[in-house]
């Protein structure tokens, strides 16, 4: 593929090692040559806050500067996979389901004209083709989990040339066993979590904490594999709430300390039980839910007696720098989203399959998330990760 110049951005939430893989694709550009050294022309710009920025980019109608992008060069890269978050911001914009009154006031005039998505919205699609293709950009990179990845697949089914990196702590995008962003979240959760011991030995209670996961349980999952005296519920099983209680009444009696620890991810439910969605939806159509850690705690208190103490570890996790297999990972899915460039393999995703680096098709945005295989992972009984029968299987969830 001729590439003379390639767009960059990063959508959803944000997770430690998203500058690394946005250096790792300007320094893999750069390696083959497609960067200019002090030319004004770049040829690797980031786009400002994901897919919102791809639909408000344009000439300002006094400078003719372009607006919500960056060009990249050696300088504003050279240390941003020092830390965490992006520094090209982000956002949860869905271009082909967007608000008329959503629209930067250039194309207002224009919402009328646009193809309709249902509910008064706009498909801005076009728009999206059109800025890219104005600003000289051959091929898009976008950073991001199954919202992000799914508007690539539509990008691309539409005729412009994207490749994909998966990032969520969630760990749920289909097609790879591994996303930027879920080893931090599982570090900073058993960091989190060890440290609690002594507060909830002190006070004898049972800590309940809340994590990501709406849902898929692969966080909880994930950070129940390294503690061992930990309980986790999760999106896929719909637990018994007695059951639950049994175990741990009977953790918190036979601990030293009088304490228990149950973990649960946010899309996680006993049988019977709900948790109402509160808050208008975002553009991918997902509302809050109420948090569960509380209702849980809730829950548990009045069938045990026992004291309980929810606390919530989401945002947390989301933030400061990435550990050192994150950063690894961000580097290498970087630089093979470039070669993927390169080769023309568009309409791809860089992936970890079988424990080895691979590519895959974008996720189709029809799909519903990946989730945890119960038979297999989970021990419905005990509350606990299956460690069993994983010979020839990968060391990821």
């Amino acid at each position: 593929m001729a590439v003379k110049h390639i767009g960059v951005l990063t959508g959803g939430g944000d997770v430690p090692g998203l500058n690394a893989a946005i250096k790792s694709v300007y320094t893999a550009a750069r390696d083959l040559g497609w960067t200019r050294p002090g030319s004004s022309d770049a040829n690797v710009t980031g786009i400002l806050r994901g897919w919102k920025g791809a639909v408000r980019m344009g000439r300002d109608p006094v400078t003719g500067a372009w607006t919500d992008v960056l060009p990249l060069d050696d300088g504003r890269v050279r240390t941003v996979d020092r830390s965490g978050g992006t520094f090209l911001h982000t956002s949860r914009t869905r271009p082909d389901r967007i608000p008329p009154a959503e629209l930067p006031p250039r194309l207002q005039g224009r919402a009328a004209e646009l193809p309709r998505a249902g509910e008064g919205l706009c498909d801005a699609t076009d728009v999206v083709i059109e800025n890219l293709t104005e600003l000289g950009i051959d091929c898009l990179i976008a950073i991001g989990g199954d919202d992000t990845l799914g508007y690539a697949h539509t990008l691309s089914k539409r005729g412009f040339p994207v490749v994909g990196i998966p990032k969520t702590m969630d760990n749920d995008v289909h097609g790879t066993e591994y996303c930027l962003g879920f080893a931090t979240a599982i570090i900073r959760a058993v960091e989190f979590i060890n440290r609690q011991r002594t507060h909830l030995g002190s006070h004898e209670v049972v800590g309940v904490f809340r994590i990501f996961g709406r849902d898929s349980g692969f966080t909880a999952l994930g950070t129940a594999m390294a503690i061992s005296d930990i309980r986790c519920v999760i999106p896929e099983h719909a637990f018994d709430l007695d059951d639950l209680c049994g175990v741990v009444a009977r953790d918190h009696a036979g601990s030293p300390g009088h304490y228990a620890m149950v973990l649960c991810s946010e899309g996680a439910m006993w049988k019977g039980g709900e948790l109402v969605e509160v808050g208008p939806p975002d553009p991918f159509g997902h509302r809050h839910k109420q948090n569960v850690g509380e209702a849980l705690a809730d829950a548990m208190t009045r069938k045990t007696s026992l004291p309980t103490r929810a606390q919530d570890l989401a945002y947390d996790l989301r933030s400061g720098d990435p550990e050192p297999f994150d950063k690894i990972i961000a580097n290498t899915f970087g630089t093979l989203a470039v070669e993927l460039v390169a080769q023309g393999r568009t309409g791809r995703m860089v992936c970890i399959e079988k424990g080895v680096y691979a590519e895959t098709d974008l996720p189709d945005p029809s799909r519903a998330p990946r989730t945890v295989d119960v038979a297999s992972d989970y021990d419905t009984a005990h509350f606990r990760p299956r460690f069993a029968n994983r010979f020839g299987r990968t060391i990821f969830l």
